[in-house]
């Protein structure tokens, strides 16, 4: 089990990181997701111990890691660039955290771990194949069975699905769980760093989000997409459809574009105080006797498995609700939507 605690990084006058604490457990992926400068990649390198940390611990099982260099915290990294050795072919790209991390290893066994290893990433019988040959997804197939092959306690992933396109990344996406989950015949535990919410829905058990240095947000991917803890953490997630306003009454939540009927509200205990509404994007209907808005339509955008409307109410900003595939009004016909009281979430107030 990893766990960091209390732990602070600054470079220079900028904080890195800011009193952060997380646990992974055994056999669970994590993921670090955040925008570019939260802090994700700085708490990554120290965990690994290629940075110090000012204040705090990293822990394995209970040890105390500080200094204890990298080399010798038996935790794999894998970066987004691969850093191939362009002269190796793929047996001994594989073969070289091996060698680093057991020199006495016997060759069979090395052998045997790196065809264990290309196996897992559905490279079988391309040991002898040149790098410099490889599309870039069985590259990042390389790279992953290198990383996996020492069989770390931990595996730390820094982005490696960024440089892919769409297409790939979606389809390695799909395999990756799986094959942190079959390695050695348990499961890999494992840090992961993404800005990209579908990757770490998709692949981990818990998510992290973080800002400015903090994890403002831990929980199961659905926990967190389904009950953001602050507007920040909601926009971040793709869900824009924020509103301020105040409760009014148990459940009536006022706003400058209407008065709204939100099921979550009950139990949030300071009426009149500023809170934000969260209008899901999939809480529009075109009928419906509740939570009525009226609207122009400004865009339509077709998204396959959904259509989304851009809508302007009649005051406030333009707003974007996702519809099934079925006729649908026209760009600049003035409409009346009806808001699901169980898809509207009250947030804190930034």
């Amino acid at each position: 089990m990893l766990e960091l605690i209390s732990l602070t990084k600054s470079f220079g006058h900028v904080r890195a990181l800011d009193d952060v604490s997380l646990r992974v457990d055994s056999g669970e992926i994590v993921s670090l997701l955040g925008p570019s400068g939260c802090g994700k990649s700085t708490l990554l390198a120290v965990a690994a111990g290629l940075e110090t940390p000012e204040v705090g611990e990293v822990r394995w099982d209970g040890e105390n890691l500080t200094g204890i260099p990298a080399h010798r915290r038996n935790f794999g990294l894998m970066f987004q660039d691969y850093a191939l050795f362009p002269h190796r072919d793929v047996f001994d790209n594989v073969a070289f955290g091996l060698r680093m991390h057991a020199p006495r290893l016997p060759g069979s066994e090395i052998t045997l771990r790196v065809r264990e290893a290309l196996a897992l990433v559905n490279l079988s019988g391309f040991e002898q194949r040149d790098v410099n040959t490889l599309s870039g997804g069985e590259q990042q197939r390389v790279a992953l069975a290198r990383s996996l092959a020492p069989r770390p306690r931990l595996l730390m992933l820094d982005e490696p699905l960024g440089a892919l396109d769409r297409t790939l990344r979606v389809e390695l996406l799909d395999e990756l769980r799986e094959m942190l989950r079959a390695f050695a015949g348990s499961a890999q535990t494992a840090l992961y760093v993404t800005h990209d919410q579908e990757e770490a829905f998709a692949l981990a058990d818990r998510v992290a989000v973080m800002n400015a240095g903090r994890i403002v947000q831990a929980g199961a991917p659905e926990a967190v997409y389904n009950a953001p803890a602050s507007p920040f953490v909601a926009r971040f997630l793709g869900l824009t459809n924020l509103v301020e306003g105040a409760l009014e009454t148990d459940s009536t939540f006022t706003t400058a574009i209407g008065s709204f009927h939100a099921a979550c509200a009950t139990g949030v205990a300071h009426y009149q105080r500023r809170y934000t509404l969260l209008l899901r994007p999939d809480s529009a209907r075109l009928s419906g006797s509740s939570n009525r808005l009226r609207v122009q339509v400004v865009e339509r955008s077709f998204r396959g498995a959904s259509i989304r409307l851009l809508v302007q109410p009649e005051r406030g900003s333009h707003l974007a609700f996702d519809f099934p595939p079925q006729p649908l009004p026209a760009v600049g016909e003035m409409i009346e939507l009806f808001l699901d009281p169980e898809r509207l979430t009250v947030l804190p107030a930034d």
